[in-house]
């Protein structure tokens, strides 16, 4: 058991809100890491900036739009994810690997979105 943590593109017409897609939608997999504690504080904070209102930040998406993915790529460069703790995280400090694996990422994201697709973070542990 840990925290599993993906990010899904959608069609843009699935898309609901910040935080809920259709029920008839078809996401795919965008991205999967695993335990990566400071990326899953990061969209904790994002959610709680967009309004999210539920007390734990698990199973529950937030919607990155092209700014929150260049605010991202800046925090993840500049090494300013803030430092996440939880029971089921693990203790995986940044280094160059994930760096690159987050960077690989937000170039999908990115990419996704300038194709018209809404691209989710969502994570279980």
């Amino acid at each position: 058991m840990g925290l599993d943590m993906y990010a899904w593109r959608v069609k843009a017409d699935e898309a609901e809100t910040d935080f809920d897609i259709a029920e008839n939608a078809d996401p795919e997999e965008l991205f999967y890491w695993r335990k990566h504690h400071d990326l899953h504080g990061w969209m904790e904070r994002l959610y709680r900036e967009k309004g999210g209102t539920e007390e734990s930040f698990n199973c529950v998406k937030v919607r990155l739009t092209k700014e929150d993915l260049e605010r991202l790529a800046s925090d993840v460069i500049g090494n300013k994810l803030p430092q996440t703790t939880g029971f089921f995280f693990g203790n995986n400090p940044p280094n160059s690997d994930s760096i690159a694996q987050d960077m690989e990422f937000i170039g999908k994201a990115l990419a996704a979105t300038l194709q018209g697709d809404v691209v989710y973070y969502d994570s279980w542990w």
